[in-house]
């Protein structure tokens, strides 16, 4: 949970930060994070944390659809649903909205001859339609007003703008002086209601070429999503959140638009705001413009899990233009759960520069450039993984005996007393880095609400002071079994 944890932070924390200095943890190490959690009658989870040090406000909308809800053959789709959302709405991104509506139907008419002509292989047809709906498409973006809406936020002087999809949800970000978070309200408020999926063919190649470039062309792309892929197999975690490529060629805007409607609904959003507010004045805005959006329709939990893995899995991939890397993952329990707070110890003893990794690979034996150890929670199923990055003329058998030494090390050895301090303390100085950051803030609060409840973070650093050395080895044990692994190596091919 580190890897992600300490990059969090904590308020009225000067008893810790004057313990820290001294080099020393305290007994318990409260988090005393000021949030106001409201759940409006609609479903809309709103959370707000007032912090006055900068005159801003850092604004979050999580929608809780990622690329696990996504069914085979359409892969992909709240990525492109992402992109399509900046395309504007019916009152925002275009001139005319009546001209808009008969200029879309024409489109999605034409795409309706464009795809039967393609399964049939008439090309001719192909051609031809493509040619008079690319016309129309040119027509139609004469009464577009491109980028209107990040142009809005600019002008109000937003910085941050951002927006991403992750295999649990789709993220909408920006940063906004104090007094303008109003604009946020009206912009997403009607952006969850409104969107029109504008250009959604040329910016489905527009995601085409972004998986080519990210994963196709890249040494790392394929491997690693060819390694996810093992790690899982049912789950759909295993899907990749850019989308397949066969899938992402036969999206259609009808797919987006009734992706859009079945989740882009206040029962699934989480709105999250962090900087110079005022609670009481802002939960009244939050309720004037989301409260009378409709709650949406609710849909089915996720049930499907892996089955009890059967055996070590291993993949080998050799390339000319390989970096030269060793991958180890074990699946471990999902976010909140104890052992995850041991295996945060567990990451910190491996991880760093005086950590057993670095000094072992890299220093001593000098098989390494670099090596890092991740634990990293999620909903419903997490990650531990160790990744390093090969000498060129290293010997990746001698690099995947010394991770396993070092593992097993874990299980029969208790960590010392200073490993521990050292990983405790560490974590701590995260936490308290971060208090500047409301960015930061926002987004953990917003992700750890999509976990299930964001004072999971609150109170890990409590649960992180009540880790034994037993609990390290319990976890260890139960963790770094070479049956549940999976193994991964992308290699320079020789000639």
């Amino acid at each position: 949970m580190m890897s992600r944890i300490t990059r969090i932070l904590t308020s009225g924390a000067a008893g810790l930060a004057a313990a820290l200095l001294l080099g020393f943890a305290p007994a318990q190490a409260a988090v005393n994070l000021n949030v106001h959690k409201e759940v409006l009658d609609n479903g809309l989870t709103v959370l707000l944390h007032p912090n006055k040090q900068a005159p801003t406000v850092s604004c979050r909308l999580f929608y809780v659809t990622g690329s696990v809800h996504e069914v085979p053959g359409k892969s992909g789709l709240a990525h492109i649903l992402e992109h399509e959302l900046f395309k504007g709405t019916k009152k925002v991104g275009i001139q005319d909205s009546v001209a808009d509506a008969r200029f879309m139907l024409v489109q999605d008419s034409l795409q309706m001859l464009i795809r039967p002509a393609k399964l049939a292989g008439d090309t001719a047809a192909v051609k031809k339609l493509t040619a008079e709906h690319d016309s129309v498409l040119n027509e139609h973006r004469k009464i577009f007003v491109k980028d209107e809406l990040w142009g809005a936020y600019q002008a109000a002087g937003g910085s941050g703008l951002n927006a991403f999809t992750t295999d649990l949800m789709t993220a909408y970000i920006v940063t906004l002086p104090k007094d303008k978070i109003e604009l946020f309200m009206w912009l997403e408020a009607d952006r969850m209601q409104n969107a029109v999926l504008r250009e959604f063919y040329s910016e489905r190649d527009v995601v085409r070429e972004e998986r080519r470039m990210r994963y196709d062309d890249k040494p790392t792309g394929r491997y690693y999503e060819t390694l996810n892929s093992m790690i899982y197999e049912a789950f759909p975690y295993r899907v990749p959140t850019i989308g397949w490529p066969s899938d992402i060629a036969n999206l259609t805007r009808e797919m987006a638009e009734e992706h859009y409607r079945k989740y882009y609904k206040p029962r699934n959003a989480i709105l999250v705001l962090a900087g110079d507010l005022d609670v009481d004045s802002t939960v009244s805005m939050v309720k004037r413009y989301f409260g009378r959006i409709p709650t949406g329709e609710a849909f089915p939990p996720l049930t499907i899990r892996d089955p009890e893995q059967a055996g070590e899995k291993r993949l080998v991939v050799r390339r000319p233009d390989a970096p030269n890397m060793y991958t180890l993952v074990f699946k471990t329990a999902e976010v909140g759960d104890p052992s995850l707070y041991a295996l945060d110890i567990a990451e910190g003893v491996l991880n760093g520069r005086s950590g057993r990794l670095y000094k072992r690979l890299v220093e001593q034996e000098k098989l390494a450039v670099s090596v890092g150890a991740s634990n990293s929670p999620n909903k419903y199923v997490s990650e531990f993984s160790v990744q390093v990055n090969l000498r060129p003329d290293a010997d990746v058998a001698k690099v995947e005996d010394a991770v396993w030494d070092e593992l097993e090390k874990l299980k029969s050895e208790p960590v010392s007393a200073r490993e521990f301090q050292k990983v405790k303390n560490h974590a701590y100085a995260g936490l308290i880095r971060s208090l500047t950051d409301m960015e930061n803030v926002a987004t953990m609060l917003a992700y750890y609400e999509m976990f299930g409840d964001y004072r999971i973070f609150l109170t890990w650093a409590d649960e992180l002071e009540k880790v034994s050395a037993d609990d390290v080895q319990n976890a260890a044990k139960a963790t770094f079994v070479r049956k549940n692994s999976v193994t991964g190596m992308l290699l320079k091919e020789k000639n």
